[in-house]
């Protein structure tokens, strides 16, 4: 038993009812996830009221929704290192005062150029949120329970993408696409100021009564911590990378193009897509909690930690392959819905499993970093994603034939980079 343990009285059972708090504070991550991406979500409603404003073509609209991905991409590398350094507090706190700041801001743009900065420095601003929620589920739960938490966090996303098209449709049509982003930025304030006055950290204690036989592994010094750049140097941090990059492409084809389409492409009417949109992203609410549940399951039934979370993320991925492909020639609408559906459930089914999995990878003090490295590689995806779309339809005059199949082909892709190319290595080096 290692001395901080023997340390730890015991038989105080005070500390078991108060770590209750953990759940308190995942729903509150929840809140924040979801007011987090209403702020990421509000310019893909207004997509077809600011082209027209501003006399954008689609290739022009593809930037311009790609804006918020590469800083965001490329500010999860420091965030995550922050995060593993000054902890969940401090950093949650700051990101979500700064993103609601910046969101806020933005109903003032009057131009390409403004609003393109603004979701710039947004995605830079909301980099922290993820990372700090894998951070709090790495403090407050231990390995057989993670994945519950982590996925219910990331719930938070899907319920905004859910209620981001109907919801967001209306502050649009009510108080134009300039009040809609004030109102959604307040929301923010309040967040962070809660996020400030409620979360803790575990004590010595709590972290022993939740995470017993680990918390005695963690305490144990370490011969040598290897640093950040270490993880650039393992197999696992690119497969994950590369893995997360064919995943979230297809993910933000959804999250950026999709009311548009229906629009443009289905013939749907404004209102009528606010609502029909909203049918996947529900879809993906469900998606999420089920890779957890698969994941926890399998742990349980003695399957390895690795092996139970690559289950979910592989067949979830493959499964969005085969529902998003056929879109491609579907020419009945309410078929293509379903498709789109089922592919966004089976698309969010790996999401909050490849967080779990940075920590399972990861050495404690390395969770955040292993997890936002992995974050970059899914949002260099997502950065992409607006872009390419918004090319395909300049050149073929608004077909999403191609859109549809490059999609459906990174989906496999990245089934395959976690399938068959991340691996347990410590396993490997112990034995």
């Amino acid at each position: 038993m290692s001395q901080a343990s023997a340390d730890i009285d015991t038989t105080d059972t005070k500390p078991l009812r108060r770590v209750r708090i953990r759940w308190y504070l995942v729903a509150l991550l929840v809140i924040g996830g979801i007011v987090n991406y209403l702020d990421r979500n509000n310019l893909s409603i207004a997509n077809t009221t600011i082209a027209k404003e501003f006399g954008l073509n689609a290739l022009q609209m593809g930037l311009l929704l790609s804006a918020f991905s590469w800083p965001y991409a490329i500010a999860n590398l420091p965030a995550g290192y922050l995060v593993d350094k000054y902890g969940p507090k401090r950093m949650f706190a700051w990101a979500a005062g700064l993103w609601s700041i910046i969101s806020m801001l933005s109903a003032l743009a009057n131009s390409f150029g403004f609003l393109y900065a603004a979701r710039v420095a947004l995605g830079i601003s909301e980099s922290p949120f993820f990372t700090s929620g894998l951070k709090v589920a790495d403090r407050w739960f231990n390995k057989t329970e993670r994945a519950l938490p982590v996925s219910i966090v990331n719930t938070g996303s899907q319920i905004a993408n859910a209620i981001a098209p109907p919801l967001l449709t209306f502050l649009l049509l009510t108080m134009s696409w300039r009040g809609m982003f004030v109102v959604i930025g307040a929301l923010g304030v309040i967040v962070a100021l809660v996020w400030l006055r409620v979360y803790r950290d575990p004590t010595l204690k709590e972290q022993f009564l939740i995470k017993g036989a680990e918390f005695e592994e963690q305490s144990k010094p370490k011969e040598k911590q290897a640093g950040w750049g270490e993880l650039l140097k393992q197999k696992n941090t690119w497969f994950m990378v590369l893995g997360a990059f064919g995943i979230f492409y297809t993910v933000w084809v959804y999250l950026t193009w999709l009311p548009s389409y229906l629009q443009t492409a289905r013939g749907f009417s404004l209102s009528q897509s606010g609502w029909l949109a909203a049918l996947p992203f529900l879809c993906g609410i469900i998606g999420v909690l089920t890779g957890g549940v698969i994941s926890s399951r399998a742990i349980r039934r003695g399957i390895p930690t690795v092996t139970a979370r690559k289950l979910p993320i592989v067949g979830g991925a493959l499964l969005a392959a085969a529902a998003v492909l056929p879109v491609a020639y579907v020419d009945n609408s309410a078929l293509a819905i379903v498709l789109l559906s089922v592919g966004y459930f089976a698309a969010q089914v790996p999401i909050g499993v490849l967080w779990t999995l940075a920590a399972d990878i990861a050495e404690p003090t390395q969770v955040a970093s292993l997890g936002a490295i992995q974050n970059f590689g899914g949002f260099l995806g997502a950065a992409l994603a607006p872009i390419v779309t918004g090319f395909i339809l300049t050149q073929t005059g608004g077909n999403y034939t191609l859109v549809f199949l490059i999609g459906g082909v990174l989906l496999v892709v990245g089934a395959l980079s976690y399938g068959f190319f991340v691996k347990d290595r410590r396993a490997t080096v112990t034995a």
